[in-house]
């Protein structure tokens, strides 16, 4: 036996099979004859049919290929009514209608073409290529092209030429950046367009290739491509039929002892197909022959002659039900085959596996948990490249950088977001520096720079950064879900105030403030001292005791003591004078109740102006900065900032963005370094990403955030368009935001600067240089008092009556009693001028007897100096001999003199008991 696909040999190994079983029918035995088709010919095919009808046959099966024989063989069938067995893939369609005598085994391409748009469906896919062999696909695949005219979605159609080279059309898939190729081709072809795509650096993750040949899994594609691609592909094999495993070892040892190599890893699909035939034929005569008697008659292609039991057996063949090697054999009444399913394969590393099945009446049927598990386990021990940019703290170089090598040279929030990746995902990874240093924007020829463009070119496999994701960057390519969110936020540098001063007390009021508070004191002074002296309810007599007798009164709101008194209730200490009066109460009300106000609103701003060092903003807001020109702004040129501004509809953006783009020189800047270095040495505002303005002004205490932010993005992982890694990140990226371990690494990145927190309130101890001012004023009051001390003693020394004691001595007098805390009683000195005290009485004349005080202790009357003291301490008199005294408490004098005298009571006694008791004040 020839080296071929084994049709032969199956067709025998059903007709023994059948011939052996048991319940074939009584003696009748199958008979096979095989006739072999050199060439696709009509002619050779139609002498061939009439050669083989004179013998008389029941069916005839075939051929495998040569759709032109086909289409003979089924008209000849159809005109002498002999059942017809297609096992070839449709070419195309050339009858409208097909013959009531053929029944077709092979799948239709309608339902391929409907079971690889469900594919599309499952995976999402808008955009897709289709490669096709030869020109026929178009109408083959009729219901594929269909659905993607009604979704609206993007397929490329793109036929071989006649050199049948696939690798021109392979560049063009690939500069178009289609990530999904389908293959409509026979198993040879679609074999020869992976080889050349894999030359070409096609055959990766990032591609997806659609095979609707049912052959293509028996091809051996282990050397040609990475265990990363996804491949798919159909089948309709079923494993589980009980001689599935005999037959494929038959067809593999005959391979073995004809062929130089094993051509396909399994049974090919024409020789199951043709023993699926063989049964279906045997079924439907075992069905038919229970009802009549049927036999075969020879037939000439020259006579109208046709099989009478033909159209029988057309219909039984119709009902036949049974599980073949290709699975459920059924037939509808187009003659086509029917209720049967399509298994969906995926290549791993061990081979392909089923992964779902689509159905002709259930449709599409997928298997997630298959599908994620081949992408672990593809993730699995797999080194990816990885695109990234030096930006602080995302990525930096080590201080030691030098002397390492690969990911060891770097820090940073990304690369230890990497690593807890690679933990959860268990794959390898190699950091790259883009080249062009940028994170990428597009060209006016539509190609992208930076880490998008090595995305679109599959020169990187994941690109992490502080990488925004934007519309504009999502139609190119693939992002994970946000791993951090931010958005554009306006830094400036700090024009820091004065620090506080000596004199900061003064700040919580202005200049004219304290103008007007001086002024209205002034003002409330000079009106108390007027009122106080208009009423006549602040005069009175200062000796209440001494009513009627003595014509006396007083006031007690002098102009110092009208000074005075408003000093000591804006100091909130009071003083010993006390209104009287309803006006004077009046005055003293509304003074207090301006001092309450004044003292309260002081209270209030005073920390504020002793702790905070006060800024001074020119600018508060985004809309402040877009209505000015003194202040110029920029972004980075080719971030995502930019971009905002660029496609932005806000008509303040639009006007800050051409003010960018207009602005020479260019205040766009390539780093976030040299944004900051321009804020800091010139008058700039930075336009950047929240993240990276909070970290520098962590670190530079001299940057500050003007206002809120303008939008609000995020960061996510870059990745080619299809990428299958893509689910497995998002996941990853999810556990870590639940697990907490991004906040942590992002406070581990961005915090530790050496600027306090914004938001730390907590109080700080007060320095000298925030207070200093109140003790310089606490000085200066006290010396004042000094020295107005001494020019009281001075002066009250130069009018008082002239002693032989020089104002040296008396001055050291004072500091010598001073100095020794000595008791504070000395004599009165007298202005010059002031009649001398009245002369003591003679020691004679004092009565004899005891005096009383007012606290009603006793003294005796021969001790007059123990009496002068004890008066004189307790009530600051001078006594007057032994005699009763009555002070009054209010005005402190004496109200009168009462004697107690001895039995023997003398005029002179008398005398001075009337001269104490007159009303003449002291």
């Amino acid at each position: 036996m020839e080296c071929s696909r084994g049709e032969r040999l199956s067709i025998t190994l059903a007709k023994n099979r059948i011939n052996r079983a048991p319940e074939r029918l009584g003696k009748a035995k199958v008979e096979v004859d095989i006739f072999e088709l050199l060439r696709d010919s009509e002619y050779e095919t139609a002498e061939t049919m009439c050669q083989i009808l004179p013998k008389g046959v029941v069916a005839v099966l075939g051929p495998s290929s040569s759709p032109a024989s086909s289409s003979i063989i089924s008209n000849i069938c159809g005109e002498k009514e002999v059942p017809h067995f297609k096992v070839a893939p449709e070419e195309f369609v050339k009858f409208q209608f097909q013959r009531f005598t053929t029944l077709n085994l092979h799948p239709s391409n309608t339902d391929i073409s409907v079971a690889v748009a469900g594919i599309l469906n499952f995976f999402n896919c808008t955009t897709a290529c289709l490669i096709c062999a030869k020109a026929e696909c178009l109408l083959n695949l009729e219901k594929l092209l269909r659905q993607f005219l009604i979704s609206k979605d993007t397929l490329s159609v793109r036929m071989l030429d006649d050199t049948r080279d696939p690798t021109p059309l392979l560049k063009e898939i690939r500069d178009d950046k289609t990530a999904t190729i389908i293959i409509h081709a026979n198993a040879s072809m679609s074999h020869t367009i992976l080889l050349k795509a894999a030359e070409l650096g096609m055959v990766s993750a990032y591609y997806t290739y659609i095979f609707t040949n049912l052959e293509f899994s028996l091809q051996r594609i282990d050397s040609l491509v990475d265990d990363r691609v996804n491949i798919l592909g159909f089948s309709i094999f079923n494993q589980s039929h009980a001689f599935f495993q005999e037959f494929a070892q038959s067809l593999n040892q005959s391979w073995q002892e004809n062929c130089d190599h094993v051509p396909f890893t399994g049974p090919a699909l024409s020789s199951a197909l043709l023993f699926d035939a063989v049964y279906a034929v045997v079924t439907a005569v075992q069905e038919l022959n229970r009802s009549q008697e049927i036999g075969v008659k020879p037939l000439s292609c020259g006579s109208a002659q046709i099989w009478q039991h033909g159209t029988s057996l057309m219909n039984y063949l119709r009902m036949v039900e049974l599980e073949g090697l290709t699975g459920h054999i059924e037939f509808n009444s187009k003659g086509q085959r029917s209720n049967y399913a399509l298994k969906i394969l995926q290549f791993t590393r061990n081979g392909f596996r089923q992964i779902g099945q689509w159905h002709v009446a259930e449709g599409l049927s997928m298997d997630s948990r298959l599908y994620a598990s081949n992408i672990s386990d593809t993730l699995f021990n797999t080194t990816l490249v990885v695109t990234t940019i030096l930006e602080n703290p995302y990525l930096m170089l080590k201080g030691n950088h030098q002397e390492m090598e690969g990911n060891d040279r770097y820090e940073g929030f990304c690369v230890d977001m990497l690593k807890e990746l690679a933990e959860i995902l268990r794959f390898n990874y190699k950091i790259r520096l883009v080249g062009d240093g940028v994170y990428g924007v597009p060209e006016a020829n539509g190609t992208w720079t930076g880490m998008v463009g090595e995305l679109i070119a599959r020169k990187a496999d994941l690109a992490v950064a502080g990488l925004t994701i934007t519309a504009e960057r999502e139609k190119v390519i693939d992002f994970s879900k946000p791993f951090m969110t931010l958005g554009i936020s306006i830094l400036y540098r700090v024009h820091m105030g004065r620090k506080p001063g000596y004199f900061s007390f003064l700040d919580p009021f202005s200049p004219g403030v304290w103008l007007f508070m001086l002024l209205a004191y002034l003002a409330v002074s000079c009106v108390l001292f007027l009122v106080a002296r208009l009423t006549p309810y602040e005069w009175y007599s200062p000796h209440p005791c001494a009513q009627g007798r003595c014509n006396l009164l007083v006031n007690q709101y002098s102009l110092g003591n009208s000074l005075w008194f408003p000093v000591g209730g804006f100091m909130q200490q009071g003083s010993t004078i006390a209104p009287r009066a309803l006006s004077t109460r009046c005055v003293s009300g509304v003074w207090w109740a301006f001092t309450l106000i004044i003292i309260s609103s002081y209270t209030a701003n005073l920390a504020a102006f002793l702790t905070v060092q006060r800024m001074d903003v020119p600018i508060e807001s985004v809309d402040d900065l877009a209505d000015q020109t003194a202040i110029e702004y920029g972004t980075i040129h080719g971030g995502s900032s930019m971009t905002f501004f660029q496609n932005s509809r806000y008509q303040t953006y639009q006007r800050m963005w051409n003010y960018m783009y207009s602005k020479q020189p260019s205040v766009f800047v390539k780093s976030t370094e040299e944004g900051i270095a321009r804020v800091l040495n010139s008058n700039y505002a930075f336009l950047l990403e929240s993240t990276m303005n909070e970290y520098y002004r962590q670190r530079n205490c001299n940057l500050t955030q003007i206002g809120g932010l303008l939008d609000t993005k995020g960061y996510g992982i870059g990745m080619p368009v299809g990428s299958v890694f893509r689910d497995e990140f998002d996941l990853a990226i999810l556990q870590l935001q639940e697990n907490n371990r991004l906040e942590i690494l992002k406070r581990k990145w961005w915090e530790g600067g050496k600027c306090p927190k914004e938001e730390d309130h907590r109080a700080k101890g007060l320095g000298m240089e925030n207070i200093g001012g109140i003790f310089v004023v606490l000085i200066c009051g006290l010396i004042v008092a000094i020295f107005m001390a001494m020019l009281e003693f001075l002066w009250t020394l130069r009018h008082s009556e002239a002693t032989e004691v020089s104002v040296c001595q008396e001055m050291v007098t004072e500091l010598r009693s001073i100095i020794l805390c000595q008791d504070s009683i000395h004599p009165r000195r007298r202005r010059a001028g002031v009649p001398p005290p009245r002369p003591p009485i003679p020691e004679e004349r004092r009565p004899r007897g005891t005096a009383t005080l007012s606290n009603g202790k006793l003294c005796g009357a021969g001790e007059p100096d123990q009496l002068a003291q004890r008066l004189a301490q307790e009530a600051a008199l001078v006594a007057r001999g032994c005699t009763h005294i009555r002070v009054c408490p209010e005005c402190r004098r004496f109200q009168g003199l009462r004697a107690r005298p001895s039995p023997a009571r003398s005029e002179e006694s008398l005398e001075w008991e009337k001269t104490t008791n007159s009303s003449e004040p002291e």
